[in-house]
Order: C-alpha cells, then structure tokens, then sequence
C-alpha cells in the first residue's frame, strides 16, 4: 500500500486568530505526527487489510476527538468562551479522516474493513 500525505487544510489556519500562530503550528506538527505514525503502522502491518484495520482504528480515535470537540462547542457558548479553537479541532478532525478516505487505494479498503466489522458485529449480536 502506498504511502499516505495529510495536511492541514488552508481554510482551517486561515479562521484561527491572526495572533495565535502557536495554534497552527500545533496542529501542523500533529498532522506530521499522525501522518508518520499512520504510515508506519502501514508498513509495519503484514498485508493491506491488516494496514487498513489500523488506519481505521486511528479514524476511529479521530472521531471519538472530533465528537469531544463538537460537545464542547456549545458548552463553551454557553459560558460565554469563543469556541473558535474547539470548531477548528473538530474541523481538522473531519478533514484528516476525510484526507485518509480518499488516498486511492486506501480509501477502498477502509470502506471494505469498516463493512466487515458491521458485519461481524452484526453477527455476534445476533448470537447473543
């Protein structure tokens, strides 16, 4: 399987506040990271659906943090606190999850492993 890319998306940076380039550059440096980690887990994994269980296990944690974002923004209305850091969280979540579907190879298989494992739940349910 091929090498995976991500980034972060231009829009995301450009709605941070202009005085707060620690924010982006944090976020630059995630995306490295789990762009490093991802594509080791890849070459580590022993065929391709082993790399693409891995890669959705990682968009599983990425949706779990994109929920825990997406939670706090109204929680942060609420106490009168801009959510701008939190929407751009979420937003990078989504984006990077949305990057991994659509790599070319990967993208298939992902949707191929995610099937498999409704399936499988499916299954173990109905045994119950």
């Amino acid at each position: 399987m091929d090498e995976i890319s991500l980034g972060v998306p231009k829009p995301v940076l450009d709605r941070l506040p202009a005085d707060e380039e620690n924010v982006a550059a944090d976020m630059q440096e995630a995306v490295a990271g789990w762009e490093q980690r991802l594509n080791r887990a890849i070459e580590d994994a022993e065929d391709d659906r082993e790399a693409a269980s891995r890669v959705l296990e990682a968009i599983d944690r990425f949706e779990q943090r994109h929920g825990t974002y997406d939670d706090l923004v109204p929680e942060l209305r609420a106490w009168g606190q801009s959510p701008i850091y939190a929407i751009a969280w979420r937003t990078l979540y989504a984006d990077v999850i949305a990057q991994l579907y659509a790599h070319d190879e990967l993208g298939d298989r992902l949707e191929r492993e995610r099937n498999q494992r409704l399936v499988e739940d499916g299954i173990r349910l109905q045994d119950m």
